[in-house]
């Protein structure tokens, strides 16, 4: 686990052996504790960010070099 700073200053943890296939770069879970309890977000691994967002089909997307991890199920009517 890799120790951050957070967007509000707070310490969160990377974890670098967790990650999602990305267009550009893997994306890693990110936690509140080091021991895996509680789940933060995702860290961009491309540009090294917090700033990035999921929708509900579960795409994750880096609002800071548009990295994309593409959604875990979908069909086609949603396209």
């Amino acid at each position: 686990m890799e120790e951050r700073t957070g967007p509000d200053g707070e310490t969160l943890f990377v974890d670098r052996e967790d990650g999602d296939i990305g267009t550009k770069g893997p994306f890693y879970t990110v936690y509140v504790e080091a021991d895996r309890e509680r789940r933060w977000g995702y860290f961009c691994g491309n540009c090294e960010t917090f700033n990035n967002a999921m929708d509900a089909m579960g795409r994750i997307r880096c609002n800071e070099c548009s990295n994309l991890r593409k959604a875990e199920e979908w069909d086609a009517a949603h396209e």
